[in-house]
């Protein structure tokens, strides 16, 4: 466990009003910021953030930095390969044969093969051009909220948040199948059954538009959507569906991979299915660019004899030393087993502010994930955004890095990186308690 200090946090030089005056004129003013006063931060480790001014962050949201901010293990494995060679996969090198081999071991036996990337947005639009060729379709289904990334293919399947899935033809979603909300008058024990019942409706309407079906394109945690407790038996049916007619499911394991979930390597594996293909990123080099996708042999094979996959930077005897330390430093350090103790701990810290805070309309965990939904009543559900955001901003003041998911913005996030242990869930609950306090004042006080 790496020690933190923040003594020896220099002071920049910097205004950070200055350095957003330069920011905006050589990035655009549309760049995405977090808070309404933009963080300038200078270091980090383990699970500390530092700002130019010495001040300490627990960080409560970052799952790139998986193991740990600038952990030692990782950076010296960068650093030794890097000072040694570092070449593209044209070359025989051992580093990606060791570490893909050793990736694909924590993987169902099917899911015996790799190809790495740079981004998780690669990987998805790789797994995307794999599963139109093997199918020989075109139409993906994914939720109503959906993210995948920023290239063009993945932007057309991104429902929640880009402009070109508005007008494709290839993708269509699904409602997000939300066991908090559901749907308005369908029971609980039917909720699976109508989510399933609007993917079965969308392979039909490919059919009947002349357009093949392909696959579906999913989350597993549905993070982007709330981090949802889907219904039970809803993952199954709709891989089944997807599999009957002739799909391929693709996995998103961009957020939720890693041992985050605690009890397994992969959140798909809480569910009795195993896809087609999975994809992965942000994590998996700890903030070095690694991505990749693990699939069936046949599926890798049959695309890459049709068209010839090569990636400069993906897979590099760098980025390969990188995962490889990565893999390490979660077997090592007991990190899944810690996802799973100290989760359950953060859960039940949350759930006790749940009994406190009518604002607090479910507590949603898996590992070291959570998703605290906000609601201005707890019995009609109502969103509340404002609180959301007043909430993240009082909370980086006071020290703790949380941000927000949902469709209306409205439930907290908090994705810690692995290292997360219970004094710091002590100050994240402690910090909660005191932040909540002070809104649910302001909101009676109009």
């Amino acid at each position: 466990m790496q020690h933190s200090h923040g003594s020896d946090v220099a002071h920049s030089g910097v205004c950070p009003q200055d350095l957003l005056a330069r920011r905006i004129n050589v990035l655009g003013p549309h760049t995405p910021l977090f808070y309404d006063e933009p963080l300038h931060l200078v270091r980090g480790e383990d699970v500390w953030l530092y700002d130019h001014s010495g001040k300490r962050y627990l960080d409560v949201y970052n799952n790139v930095p998986h193991v740990g901010h600038c952990h030692p293990r990782v950076a010296e494995a960068m650093y030794r390969q890097a000072s040694t060679l570092n070449v593209h996969t044209r070359y025989l090198h051992n580093n990606i044969i060791d570490y893909t081999e050793r990736l694909t071991a924590t993987f169902a036996p099917e899911l015996s093969m790799a190809m790495l990337t740079c981004t998780g947005s690669e990987a998805n639009e790789l797994a995307l051009r794999m599963a139109r060729h093997y199918t020989g379709g075109q139409g993906i289904i994914v939720t109503d909220f959906a993210y995948h990334g920023n290239t063009e293919a993945v932007a057309e399947i991104g429902t929640g948040f880009m402009p070109e899935a508005r007008h494709t033809k290839r993708v269509k979603a699904f409602a997000i199948p939300d066991s908090y909300r559901g749907i308005e008058g369908v029971s609980q024990d039917q909720l699976a059954a109508a989510y399933t019942g609007q993917i079965d409706r969308a392979i039909e309407e490919f059919a009947a538009e002349g357009i093949p079906f392909a696959g579906m394109l999913v989350c597993p945690d549905f993070a982007n959507e709330g981090l949802l407790n889907v219904p039970e038996g809803f993952m199954e049916a709709a891989t089944a569906l997807v599999h009957n007619a002739g799909g391929l499911l693709i996995a998103d394991e961009v957020q939720a991979g890693f041992g985050r979930t605690g009890k397994h390597w992969w959140a798909h594996q809480w569910f009795n299915i195993t896809p087609d293909i999975v994809t992965l990123g942000k994590p998996m080099g700890n903030g070095h660019p690694l991505a990749g996708v693990i699939a069936r042999p046949e599926l890798i094979n049959s695309f890459t004899s049709h068209s010839m996959y090569f990636n400069t930077f993906g897979g590099t005897p760098v980025s390969c030393a990188v995962g490889m330390a990565v893999l390490d430093a979660l077997e090592e350090d007991n990190l899944l087993a810690n996802a799973v103790s100290t989760g359950a701990y953060v859960a039940a810290g949350l759930r006790k502010l749940q009994l406190k805070y009518p604002i607090i309309g479910e507590v949603r965990d898996r590992g070291l994930f959570f998703g605290v939904e906000l609601v201005t009543d707890p019995q009609t559900k109502t969103p509340a955004p404002k609180a959301a955001r007043r909430i993240i901003n009082l909370m980086k003041q006071q020290g703790v890095l949380i941000s927000v998911i949902g469709v209306h913005d409205s439930i907290l996030k908090l994705r810690p990186p692995m290292p997360f242990r219970p004094e710091h869930a002590d100050l994240l609950t402690h910090t909660l308690d005191k932040v909540l306090n002070q809104v649910s004042e302001e909101l009676s006080h109009g």
